[in-house]
C-alpha cells in the first residue's frame, strides 16, 4: 500500500523548504491549503487541537504561522471530521501524531470505524484490521502530504524569521477568497 519514496536520480538534491520547515504559512494560506474555514482554524488554535508549531498568536495583530508538518495535520482533522469522527477521539489521534516528524508522518495511516482511530504503519496492519471487522474507512496521510504540496505551489509562503515572500499570481479566479475578503473588510472599516 505504502511504497518508499523514489528519491529519484541519485545527483545531489536540493532540500524542499516547503517540507524541511524553512517556511511558514498564514492562517489564510492554511485554510484555503486544507479546505476549512478561518473559524474553524483558529477554533482548532485555541482549543489545542492543533497548534501552530512556527509561531502562534500573541495578541492583537500578530498572526499564527503555520507549519507544512502543521497543514498535513489540520487536514487529517478535516478529513476525520467529515468522516464522523468525533473531536474527542480525533484529538486521541492527532496526540498520537504530534510528535511525529514529516517523513514519518507520510508513512502512516490512520483507519477508523467511526469512534476508534487506529495508526497503521504497515499493509499488513490495515489488513488485519479490516479482517477484524474493524476499519471502515481510511486516511492515507501520505496521500494529505502530496494534497498539501500540491495546493502550497500557488500559495504565499513567509521565511521562517523573516518578511513574506510575494505571492504567487492566482491561477483563476473561482471565487473571492478569503484573503481577499478580510483584506476588503478591512479597508471598509479604515474608510470608516
Amino acid at each position: 500500500m505504502h511504497e518508499p519514496r523514489d528519491p529519484g536520480p541519485t545527483t545531489e538534491q536540493q532540500p524542499d523548504p516547503v517540507v524541511d520547515g524553512d517556511v511558514g504559512y498564514r492562517g489564510v494560506t492554511a485554510c484555503h491549503a486544507v479546505g476549512i474555514s478561518y473559524r474553524q482554524l483558529d477554533y482548532w488554535a485555541r482549543t489545542g487541537l492543533v497548534v501552530p508549531s512556527v509561531r502562534d498568536a500573541s495578541g492583537s495583530g500578530t498572526s499564527r504561522l503555520y507549519s507544512f508538518r502543521d497543514l498535513v495535520v489540520l487536514k487529517v482533522v478535516k478529513r476525520l471530521l467529515d468522516a464522523g469522527v468525533s473531536l474527542q477521539n480525533i484529538r486521541k489521534a492527532i496526540d498520537a501524531l504530534r510528535s511525529r516528524g514529516v517523513e514519518d508522518l507520510a508513512g502512516i495511516t490512520l483507519i477508523s470505524d467511526g469512534t476508534t482511530v487506529y495508526e497503521c504503519r504497515s499493509p499488513e496492519e490495515v489488513v488485519d484490521l479490516l479482517q477484524g471487522g474493524q476499519g471502515v474507512f481510511g486516511i492515507a496521510i501520505g496521500g494529505a502530504f502530496k494534497e498539501i504540496q500540491g495546493s502550497l505551489s500557488h500559495l504565499p509562503a513567509e521565511p521562517v524569521g523573516g518578511q513574506p515572500e510575494p505571492a504567487a499570481p492566482p491561477v483563476e479566479a473561482e471565487s473571492e477568497s478569503v484573503g481577499d475578503e478580510l483584506a476588503a473588510r478591512r479597508a471598509r472599516r479604515r474608510a470608516g
